[in-house]
């Protein structure tokens, strides 16, 4: 279906764009001088930048359209990554991602909303395939920025071309979706209940629909906080731990968002036979076992072994969390998933100035041992994801 490929255009152009910045990590912190405390604050400011960006989407589509707010969005996201190259000090550098966080956070939000109004047009479900797209758009642009940086490429001509690259890639799926379905009147409809500050919340408090929504932020987290030790902390990791040259240190993160990838086009198959909870809590166990390799890791083949468990074991518990939050019983379906997405956002910021602060007293292996701890609450609190609206 044309309008289906459309959207899956946007993800893979939304994808690309960070991961070819990823790569270039342990070029820039070299370059730059950082600090493993240092660096771990620079790059917190992504997140940051998403976090406060939480409350522009809505007006933005409802001013502009969904699909112009991914346009512009991409071109604003594909600006900032180009800028980061050209940071010439630590404070530079995080404005640049907190303004690729701010963005890129606009821009999920917009995607995912023409992606529901595809999918309800459609009558079958096409999220999941698109995250997967996200993840195989970032494993492409990761693994060919990894091969541009070994080859002594120029990190900021990369950067401008692969943001140019993104902006047609999405210009392309606008013109494949065409007027397929109405973003802005889902939009709109779904944004309105949190604006009366109840969303159909109905003889519960907001205490206890808090309560009720915890555990599924704490899976989320743990998810998003794997998936950021990768985006901030593999290439590092792999030069650090395993002797792999700077230069081509990227692979450590192509291999984790490959293994997300297929992990994420094979999670709707395992996740209808076996239960979220049951494929959440397996992912748990393997983001456990694949800490514990990486911090043990003394050479390549480990290290990398260890990425792809990280990878595959995170790659349902986003969506299995958001989805769950959606049917939370006694909250509607947008009050549930802005609340964990929100608290998801707020958990893992502080993820990569904690392990960059432990690195700096213990070393990063010590650092990085918060991964087995996030494997641990994942298999903990796993089963939430079965709650069932009653």
């Amino acid at each position: 279906m044309r309008a289906a490929a459309g959207v899956g255009l946007y993800f893979t152009g939304n994808g690309a764009v960070f991961a070819a910045l990823l790569p270039w990590y342990p070029l820039l912190v070299d370059r730059l001088g950082l600090s493993s405390w240092q660096f771990g604050l620079v790059v917190a400011c992504f997140a940051g930048g998403s976090l406060l960006s939480s409350v522009l989407p809505a007006a933005l589509i409802a001013r502009f359209r969904a699909h112009r707010v991914v346009i512009g969005g991409t071109v604003m996201l594909g600006v900032a990554a180009s800028a980061t190259a050209w940071s010439v000090n630590g404070v530079m550098m995080a404005i640049c991602l907190l303004l690729l966080g701010c963005c890129d956070a606009i821009v999920d939000v917009a995607q995912n909303v023409v992606g529901i109004s595809v999918q309800e047009r459609a009558g079958r479900t096409i999220l999941s395939s698109m995250h997967a797209l996200w993840s195989l758009g970032g494993l492409l642009s990761g693994a060919a920025a990894t091969a541009a940086a070994s080859s002594g490429a120029d990190m900021r001509a990369w950067l401008g071309l692969i943001g140019v690259a993104a902006v047609v890639i999405t210009i392309v799926g606008r013109r494949l979706i065409g007027d397929y379905a109405s973003p802005r009147r889902i939009a709109d409809s779904d944004a309105a209940p949190e604006g009366r500050g109840g969303d159909g919340a109905v003889g519960r408090s907001k205490r206890m629909v808090l309560w009720a929504a915890l555990p599924l932020a704490i899976v989320a987290i743990c998810g998003a906080a794997v998936e950021d030790i990768a985006n901030n902390w593999a290439g590092l990791a792999a030069v650090e731990f395993a002797g792999v040259p700077a230069a081509s240190a990227g692979i450590a993160f192509s291999v984790v968002i490959g293994s997300q990838c297929l992990g994420r086009f094979s999670g709707d198959v395992l996740v209808t036979r076996f239960g979220a909870g049951r494929i959440a809590g397996f992912g748990g166990g393997l983001i456990a076992c694949g800490g514990i390799g990486v911090i043990a890791a003394q050479e390549p083949v480990l290290l990398l072994v260890s990425m792809g468990a990280l990878g595959f074991g995170s790659a349902t518990l986003v969506p299995g969390a958001l989805g769950a939050a959606g049917r939370l019983p006694g909250v509607g379906r947008a009050g549930g998933v802005t609340l964990v997405n929100w608290l998801m956002r707020v958990g893992y910021l502080g993820t990569s100035p904690l392990v960059g602060v432990i690195a700096t007293g213990g070393g990063l292996r010590w650092g990085l041992g918060i991964l087995v701890l996030v494997g641990l609450l994942t298999v903990v609190f796993a089963n939430r994801l079965d709650v069932r609206r009653t």
